[in-house]
């Protein structure tokens, strides 16, 4: 075997080589015998193959013997009927060494063939199949490399190098990852040493590192010609290795003794020994090469934030910890401290009480906003399954920590999903969400078709789920991705669409985020995925369906700066700031939809202000119910609800009141356009109050007048968000 691969290697390309190196290490050596591997004849196309008695450079000519003589005795031509192919491909005819790399796939074996093995058969499918899941592995981690680069997102990669679920291939990955990383910029090479650490005995077996980096050294002399500096930059990334403990410093001792003298890798490992290694304060130096020390990273800021909890922890000190979390300035990733200060009540309990006060104060004194605590524990609710393999009691915990949030009044219990000790709750609003996707997308698609808001609203409402907010943000993830596939008509009719249905805004924001997270594979579809993006998030904005401030929390689920994310926002905002950007983003697709979605919302918004203004100025109720009915779109009635509203208290008219009682009693306009046109008038109340000092004191009667008339439940109040005065709704 050794002989035959000394004579294979002259004649065979490197990729061929390690190709079949790579499938030879992985196949049982009891089970595949390397005789048995060649089953295809020679073509004929190739007589001067390395294994053809005419090849003047094959071994075999020159030294191969036989009872008879040596078959180039007399001609360099064979006259035998036969092709000279060693029997059942076991290398051993006249003349010829085998076919040990030979798999063509036109050959089939005879199985009227006296020396027919069924074994045969086997081995070689085994071995072809060994070389397809080589070649597919390949594929896959050149794509989760780049992907890598573009997103820095370690935990991603490590969970899709896992799901590949070929370990013994893992020395490619790391031999890409680092040759990829050596053409690129310093951040790039940086982000692929941080990585190896990070995968090192977790993902990674140790003895795939180590030849990975030994595949990289001898290919030293290949990877040049494409980058010069190839010396420099692999001694580098080699001596990295060894600070970071990834690779035994016994490694370049090795190697040196398996390289020939005169290649590029015995240069390489030379410049990692004496040029970077042997430097005084080499450790150091070598760390900061790249400037992985001045980088801000996400991981940066969550180790700053379990220092700071662990620090409390110990001191005590809450004025402390506030001081430290405001110094963080990411008050949009704040639900990670929740998160973090959660995890470690669970696994030390005797500090539970104290760390449940540190969020209390936060959220108390407004540094932690009640979204951000939601989001936390929302974050802890879909990973307790894998806390649960580490803290066997982690669901019962968490269910006690929820509690005492919420009977202390920093929770609202009620935006969390539910908690059930049951494992079989998750599979089931799995099978809930999967079918939903499925409606989603035939109500999107007969939409788009007939343009009919009141029927796309009424389906949704029909789906009385308790996970309505997570399917809210499945259909505005669905809604977009088809509309972004689509021409502009129906990109438009989108817009409207989600500005019509009213969602909270926290699903929409929740949806975006989903967008943004698939952008890369979307992007595979729809190159100008964030183009598309930015256009949709501004134009929700100027619809007023978000505020400017969401931008900023969906910006928080994507700090880093190269992600598709970062780019979808500042595009959005740069969109937003310029000169008669409302107007601009409202044309953006023309208005192209059909019948009464081809309507802008601010087209609606006019109408509705001008058959007020009819109404009130001696105006027919039927006359104004006709002109409300007209505008198609039921679903938009709360804005009549709030202009009508702000009229009242502006100018103490009752008669625009008696409208609106007269549109509730006949059914005009639902208890549920009632309550988010109140909703809405409630949010402004402090914009409202600068023209109307009684603004407030106004508006309390009047939502005790809309109780008593039954326009919405008793239990009904206005909670003013943080930024209210921020969120651009427009009196």
């Amino acid at each position: 075997m050794s002989k035959l691969m000394e004579y294979s290697d002259g004649f065979v390309s490197n990729e061929h080589q390690e190709l079949h190196r790579s499938v030879s290490e992985s196949a049982d050596p009891l089970s595949v015998s390397p005789l048995q591997i060649s089953i295809s004849p020679r073509s004929p196309k190739s007589p001067k193959s390395p294994g053809s008695p005419r090849s003047p450079s094959s071994p075999r000519c020159r030294q191969g013997t036989s009872k008879g003589g040596s078959p180039l005795k007399d001609d360099k031509h064979s006259h035998s009927p036969k092709d000279g192919r060693p029997k059942k491909g076991g290398s051993g005819g006249k003349g010829t060494w085998g076919g040990l790399l030979e798999t063509e796939e036109g050959h089939a074996l005879d199985l009227n063939d006296p020396n027919y093995d069924s074994t045969e058969e086997c081995d070689h499918t085994n071995v072809r199949k060994s070389a397809e899941e080589f070649a597919e592995y390949k594929k896959k981690a050149a794509v989760i490399v780049e992907e890598y680069f573009a997103t820095d997102d370690v935990v991603s990669t490590a969970s899709e190098l896992r799901e590949i679920s070929l370990p013994r291939y893992n020395f490619y990955f790391v031999k890409k990852l680092v040759s990829m990383a050596m053409d690129r910029h310093d951040k790039e090479k940086e982000m692929a040493a941080v990585l190896l650490s990070a995968l090192y005995a977790d993902v990674i077996d140790p003895s795939q590192v180590y030849k990975g980096f030994g595949k990289l050294v001898e290919s030293s002399d290949d990877l040049i010609v494409d980058i010069p500096d190839t010396i420099d930059v692999l001694a580098l990334f080699v001596a990295r290795a060894v600070v970071d403990d990834i690779l035994p410093p016994a490694f370049l001792t090795k190697q040196l003794a398996s390289l020939p003298k005169d290649s590029k890798g015995v240069q390489v490992l030379r410049r990692a020994e004496k040029g970077y290694l042997a430097a005084p304060l080499h450790a150091e130096i070598i760390n900061r090469r790249w400037g992985g020390s001045k980088n801000t990273t996400v991981e940066d800021v969550k180790a700053r934030i379990n220092n700071l909890l662990v620090e409390y922890r110990v001191s005590g000190d809450v004025k402390e910890a506030c001081r430290c979390i405001k110094d963080l300035k990411v008050p949009f990733f704040h639900h990670e401290i929740i998160k973090r200060a959660l995890i470690m009540a669970m696994e030390r309990r005797h500090a539970e009480d104290r760390l449940l006060d540190l969020l209390k104060a936060a959220a108390e004194e407004g540094l932690i906003n009640s979204s951000q605590i939601s989001k936390g524990f929302g974050r802890m609710i879909d990973s307790v399954d894998d806390l649960s393999l580490d803290i066997p009691s982690a669901k019962s915990i968490l269910k006690s920590l929820i509690s005492k949030a919420a009977s202390e009044g920093w929770l609202s219990a009620s935006s969390l999903k539910s908690l059930s000790l049951e494992p079989e709750k998750r599979s089931l609003e799995d099978n809930v969400a999967r079918t939903f996707k499925l409606k989603a997308q035939s109500i999107i698609q007969e939409y788009f078709f007939s343009g009919d808001i009141s029927e796309v609203s009424s389906c949704l409402e029909s789906e009385n789920s308790p996970s309505s907010a997570e399917l809210n943000a499945i259909f505005v993830k669905r809604l977009i991705t088809l509309a972004m596939d689509r021409k502009n008509r129906e990109k438009e009719m989108a817009s409207i669409l989600l500005s019509s249905l009213c969602f909270p805004a926290d699903d929409v924001v929740n949806g975006f985020v989903m967008l943004i997270e698939s952008a890369d594979d979307t992007a595979l579809d729809i190159p100008v995925v964030v183009e598309d993006l930015a256009m949709f998030l501004a134009r929700a904005v100027v619809d007023e369906v978000l505020a400017p401030q969401h931008l900023e929390e969906i910006g928080s689920q994507c700090l880093s700066p190269d992600s598709i994310g970062s780019k979808v926002l500042q595009m959005a905002k740069s969109l937003l700031k310029a000169r008669l950007s409302g107007e601009r983003i409202l044309r953006c697709w023309g208005g192209g939809g059909s019948g009464s979605t081809a309507r802008a919302v601010e087209d609606v918004k006019d109408k509705i202000g001008k058959l007020l203004e009819e109404y009130e100025s001696g105006g027919d109720f039927r006359e104004a119910c006709r002109c409300i009915k007209e505008l198609g779109m039921p679903f938009f009635h709360h804005e009549v609800v709030k202009k009508a509203l702000v009229t009242v208290i502006e100018k103490k008219n009752e008669r625009l009141w008696r409208l609106l009682r007269e549109c509730f009693g006949s059914g005009l306009i639902t208890m549920y356009q009632m309550m988010k046109g109140f909703s809405r008038v409630g949010e402004a109340l402090d914009d409202l109050a600068l023209d109307v000092p009684d603004a407030k004191k106004q508006f309390t009667y009047y939502v005790e007048q809309a109780k008593i008339a039954g326009w919405f439940d008793a239990s009904f109040s206005i909670s003013k968000p943080e930024h209210a005065a921020e969120n651009g709704s427009c009196l």
